[in-house]
C-alpha cells in the first residue's frame, strides 16, 4: 500500500464522521450504531439516507449540503476513495454526514431492520457478467429490504444502458412501484434538486455525449419471491473513465 493511501487511512481515522469496519473486523467486533445512528450519532430524528458505493463521496456531500432535513451515509469498501468526501464534510462542519467503509453484502450488520428512509446507488459498475453481483439485483434488493423502511425508495443512477435496462425488467417483472422512470435525466422533462450534483465522471460521460438514466422505485418482496428478468440485453460498448474496459 502507498504512503499516500497510508497517510489518508490515518487521517481518516481522526475524522468523528468516519467509521471503518472491513469484513475483517466485523468478524471480531460487532458495529456499535446499529439501531442507535439517530440518537447516538447524528442526534436527531431525521430521515437516513444510504449512498452504496460512493466513491468520493461527492453525491453524499451534495446530497447533504441540499438536504439539511436529512442525515447522509456514504458506504464503500475502498478507504481511500472515501477520505475524499471526508474530509470535505468535515472542514465544512457537516452535521448531517457520515462515511463508512465497509461491504455492501454487510449492510444488516450496520443497519437495523427499517432503520434506513432511502438508497441510493450512483454509477455503480454494471456487473454485465454476474446477476449476482449487480446492485439491483435480487441478491441486492432483499439486503436492502432488511434495513429499509416500508414505503422507502431506492433511487438509481447509471450512465450504463446495460444496468439501467436490467434494472427496468427486474423492477416491471416483479411488479415493484416505480417512481420516476426517465432515460435521459437532464432532457428537460424532469425538475428537481438532484441535478444540480455531478460528480466529477458524470460530468465527463455527459460531455461525451452519455446520456444519465435515473429510475427511482419502492421495492417489496412479491409473493413467491424476486424472478430473475431471462432477457437478452445488449452489452454496454464504451469504456467508461472510472472503470476497466467494458464489452467491445
Amino acid at each position: 500500500m502507498g504512503k499516500n493511501k497510508l497517510a489518508k487511512f490515518a487521517e481518516m481515522e481522526t475524522f468523528p464522521q468516519v467509521f471503518q469496519y472491513p469484513f475483517a473486523r466485523l468478524q471480531v467486533e460487532a458495529f456499535p450504531l446499529k439501531g442507535r445512528w439517530r440518537e447516538a450519532f447524528f442526534g436527531n430524528d431525521h430521515p437516513i439516507v444510504l449512498e452504496l458505493g460512493c466513491g468520493k463521496g461527492e453525491y453524499t456531500v451534495g446530497l447533504g449540503e441540499l438536504y439539511p432535513e436529512k442525515n447522509f451515509i456514504g458506504i464503500d469498501v475502498k478507504g481511500a476513495r472515501i477520505w475524499t468526501g471526508a474530509k470535505a464534510s468535515h472542514e465544512a462542519g457537516m452535521k448531517n454526514v457520515a462515511f463508512l467503509r465497509g461491504e455492501i453484502e454487510a449492510l444488516t450488520s450496520f443497519f437495523a431492520e427499517g432503520e434506513i428512509d432511502e438508497i441510493w446507488i450512483t454509477f455503480p459498475d454494471p456487473q454485465m457478467k454476474k446477476v449476482t453481483k449487480r446492485l439491483t439485483s435480487s441478491r441486492f434488493i432483499q439486503r436492502y429490504l432488511g434495513v429499509l423502511r416500508e414505503g422507502g425508495r431506492i433511487h438509481l443512477k447509471t450512465d450504463s444502458p446495460f444496468l439501467y435496462t436490467y434494472t427496468r425488467a427486474f423492477v416491471t417483472l416483479n411488479h415493484q412501484t416505480v417512481i420516476t422512470d426517465t432515460a435521459n435525466l437532464y432532457d428537460g422533462a424532469f425538475e428537481d434538486k438532484i441535478l444540480g450534483i455531478r460528480t466529477y465522471y458524470e460530468r465527463q460521460w455527459l460531455s461525451r455525449g452519455l446520456t444519465i438514466k435515473y429510475l427511482a422505485f419502492v421495492p417489496h418482496l412479491p409473493e413467491g419471491g424476486f424472478v430473475e428478468p431471462d432477457i437478452e440485453i445488449e452489452p454496454d460498448s464504451y469504456r467508461s473513465f472510472s472503470r476497466s474496459r467494458r464489452v467491445q
